[in-house]
Parts: structure tokens; sequence; C-alpha cells
């Protein structure tokens, strides 16, 4: 269970202008919850795309810092990583995931939420997929299965639409947020109508109420999104400042990298 944020803009964008001084020291301050790892993905200007992973609090890394105010690309996903219960902290338990040599070329995934029970989940994958299982998490899993179906259809966008739905059927009850990186668009997924929130667990961090961060209580697997003359933004409940819209329950987009131009993914079984 995690914090995203996801943007396409039209020119290398930071972390810092996209969510200004301010909110990029809130979402920082998300480790309060999520310090269990970060990482970012981004398309460079080689298209080429671009991934570093840290299995430490981002808060207690400079390069976090660093990296969050140079612009590094004009896309990217930047994950903070709050560990599911009974999963380590490993550098290969950390998002963003990746993969070279897909039909999509290199591909990134960053996951919010928690897929139970996972041995179930990775029966779905095929024997090379579970060959090339690098750590523990249900995650990894999602995105080697979304893998899957993308070679199946020959194509990413297709096969994460059959992906998601089958997981719909399968896990009913799971969040399926996620953020995908290729070299030629920006996926959403924002599927999480019957997931709780993490009640228990975050009442266990904080000792008063108040200190829990905005939303996370109600509208833990909540995202947003902005659309501004010049970028796309997408985030994570957390935030909870004005200018940005709700995404529509059980939803998946596509953001195209050159033109910005929104697609709806139709999720059916």
């Amino acid at each position: 269970m995690c914090r995203l944020l996801g943007y396409v803009a039209d020119r290398p964008t930071s972390v810092v202008e996209v969510l200004g001084e301010d909110g990029f020291d809130r979402f920082t301050a998300l480790t309060a919850v999520h310090g269990d790892g970060w990482g970012m993905a981004w398309r460079a200007e080689d298209a080429t795309i671009q991934t570093v992973s840290v299995a430490d609090s981002a808060s207690a890394d400079a390069s976090y810092d660093s990296l969050g105010r140079t612009p590094l690309g004009r896309a990217g996903i930047l994950h903070l990583r709050w560990a599911s219960e009974g999963l380590a902290v490993t550098p290969e338990n950390t998002h963003p995931f990746v993969e070279t040599g897909t039909v999509a070329g290199t591909v990134a995934f960053a996951h919010n939420g928690h897929i139970e029970p996972i041995g179930r989940l990775e029966s779905l994958l095929g024997e090379d997929s579970r060959a090339r299982l690098h750590g523990t998490t249900d995650s990894e899993r999602y995105f080697r299965f979304v893998l899957d179906c993308a070679e199946k259809e020959q194509d990413l966008e297709a096969g994460l639409t059959r992906a998601l739905a089958i997981l719909v059927e399968e896990f009913p009850t799971s969040s399926l947020n996620a953020l995908v990186l290729t070299s030629d668009a920006l996926f959403a997924v924002h599927i999480n109508s019957a997931a709780a929130s993490p009640q228990r667990r975050l009442r266990a961090l904080f000792e008063r109420e108040e200190e829990i961060p905005a939303r996370h209580t109600t509208e833990y697997f909540a995202m947003d999104y902005r659309v501004e003359p010049d970028a796309v933004h997408l985030i994570s409940s957390g935030l909870d400042e004005d200018g940005w819209t709700a995404v529509p329950a059980d939803t998946a987009v596509r953001v195209d990298l050159r033109t910005r131009a929104i697609a709806t993914l139709p999720i059916s079984a």
C-alpha cells in the first residue's frame, strides 16, 4: 500500500514543478506512513525509460530530494511504499518494477494496494514469468500478469485491459490502483471500490486521529487528477488541496505522452 504520483507534460518536468515546493514537502511528509522505500521512473528525452528505487524512506535519502528537483523527463511516476504486513522492505520489493524487451519496449510499474492471497495471484502467471520474479510482493506478480496478458495480446493496452478484467473477477475486494509508464503512454488504473482503507494499521502509527494524513482512513485508495494547459497530473489521496478532481471509480485510462490526450480503457470480464 503506497502513494502514487504521475505526470505527463509538454517538456521535461520535475516533481517539484508538478507539486510546488509546499506540495512536494507535504507529499514527502507522507513518509510518516509510507516510509518503506521509494522509487521513480521517467521517460528521458531519448525516449528510454529510466528508473531508480531505494529501499529506505524518501525523507532519509538525499537522492530523493535531488531527483525530485531535477526535470528528468516529460513524463514520470513517483512511488512511496508502505509495505503490506508480512512483506519485507528490500530492494527486490521496492517499486517501480521494470521490464525491458516487452511488446511495448521498457515498461515501469507501480502499485497501490494489496492483492491476496498472493499464491493465488502467482498461480495466474506463466512459467517464464514465475521464473523472472525477484521479490515476494503481490505487486510484482500483478505486474508480471499484466505483461503475460500483453504478450498474449501482442499489445500492452489490450493486455492491461485483459489483466484488469480477470483480476477484478478473481480479487474483487483488492485495490488494483497502479501507474504504468512506457515510452509512448502513461496508464493510470483506479480500481478499488470494494477495497477498505487500512484503518487499524493507520491508527497504530499515530497517537491522535488528527495526525493521520488527509483522507487516509476514509479514502485511502482515492486517486485525483488535474488537467492543465501543458500537463496532466495524477495523485493518490493525502495532500487534500484545491485544484484536483476525483478520478471516477473503477476506471483505467491511457494518457498519450505526445498529445496528452486521455482515453478510457474498456474494463469488462
